[in-house]
């Protein structure tokens, strides 16, 4: 560790001034947080809370109830990345439905897709596409590459999400005594290298809150919460993952999006439909959409599941009655028990020392 670095970190771990909640909006910052042992490190005194990081984490239950439907109704095909096979939806999982014999293929790259629908012409392929401005790029290429090459018989199922509005949300929400539930954010350094760090310039200078822009390394995330809590009250965003984010992001990536995607509002877990929060598919490429549209509740597979909670701050992984118990990586209950950039999941093996807490 550099001199730089254990300066920050006997700051941080010497801290003894009010309390400040740090939240990080990126499930591998959740992942990596953990990983490092960055709780044990800092002060009592500095809570690093998750938040709606984890776009598996964020889609609601009834999302993979129309997965399932669509299967069921139409014979298709669900194509999707491994770590929403398991999320439950209000009976089922996408696991489950596979192990009852329907066609449910995983896959690590969505142009995997053009190429089963080639090869089999008569049978319907439907996406399961959910991300943030990270992802949506990757999707865009997809339906490049269908139109390109003129395939017909894939589908994209949407649940895309954009991190701005949904923050917004985040720091309106109010403690009981009035106080911000928020004092700073890790800004989620993926997202930003896609969109730019310029996306939460005006939630910044709104809340006056600093929005420090992290990297995945231990070095890069202390220095990142080191600028959140010295910076705590100023309202301004501060790039320390310089080495792939700028402020203005990914130009060509951004105007792909913008090709085949329109905002529309969306439904996250726990957070209800906010306005402008999401992306579809624009009306002219409407063919390749699966019905998308009219994800409006959020199912559980148990009530006293507290994803929604857990994931705007409102409470700890250890402080949900299912956790560790009824909840397991074995039996989940909800999706931050499945993914693996999930709290709860992240949470699971250091259980008895949250508990303690």
């Amino acid at each position: 560790m550099t001199e730089e670095l254990e300066r920050m970190k006997e700051f941080l771990s010497g801290y003894d001034g009010e309390e400040v909640r740090i939240m990080e909006i990126c499930g591998s910052h959740t992942a990596a947080i953990t990983k490092n042992g960055l709780r044990s490190i800092v002060s009592d005194r500095i809570k690093l809370i998750s938040g709606p990081g984890c776009p598996v984490c964020v889609t609601p239950s009834a999302y993979i109830d129309r997965l399932i439907e669509l299967e069921e109704k139409e014979n298709a095909t669900v194509v999707t990345f491994g770590d929403l096979l398991r999320v439950p939806g209000s009976s089922k999982s996408l696991s489950q439905i596979k192990g009852e014999g329907a066609d449910v293929r995983m896959v690590y790259s969505p142009i995997s897709i053009a190429d089963f629908a080639q090869n089999e012409p008569d049978r319907q392929f439907v996406f399961a596409a959910v991300g943030f401005e990270t992802t949506t790029p990757l999707y865009a290429d997809l339906l490049c590459e269908l139109t390109e090459r003129k395939i017909e018989n894939v589908r994209l199922l949407t649940s895309l999400k954009t991190m701005p509005n949904a923050v917004d949300a985040l720091c309106s929400g109010r403690k009981e005594n009035g106080e911000p539930l928020i004092d700073g954010f890790l800004a989620p350094g993926h997202v930003c290298s896609v969109a730019g760090s310029c996306i939460f310039k005006p939630l910044a200078e709104k809340y006056r809150i600093p929005f420090a822009v992290a990297g995945f390394e231990g070095g890069e995330l202390l220095t990142a919460i080191y600028g959140a809590v010295k910076n705590r009250g100023i309202g301004k965003v501060f790039n320390y993952y310089t080495r792939a984010v700028t402020e203005s992001g990914n130009k060509k990536a951004m105007a792909l999006t913008s090709r085949f995607f329109t905002p529309c509002d969306a439904v996250w877990r726990g957070m209800g439909n906010i306005p402008a929060s999401g992306m579809k598919i624009r009306d002219v490429y409407s063919r390749f959409d699966a019905g998308s549209e009219g994800l409006s509740d959020d199912r559980k597979i148990n009530e006293k599941c507290c994803c929604g909670e857990i994931l705007t701050g409102r409470r700890t992984p250890a402080m949900c009655p299912l956790f560790g118990s009824v909840c397991t990586p074995a039996s989940p209950q909800g999706a931050c028990m499945v993914s693996e950039e999930g709290s709860c999941r992240h949470a699971y093996p250091y259980r008895a020392a949250a508990r303690g807490k």
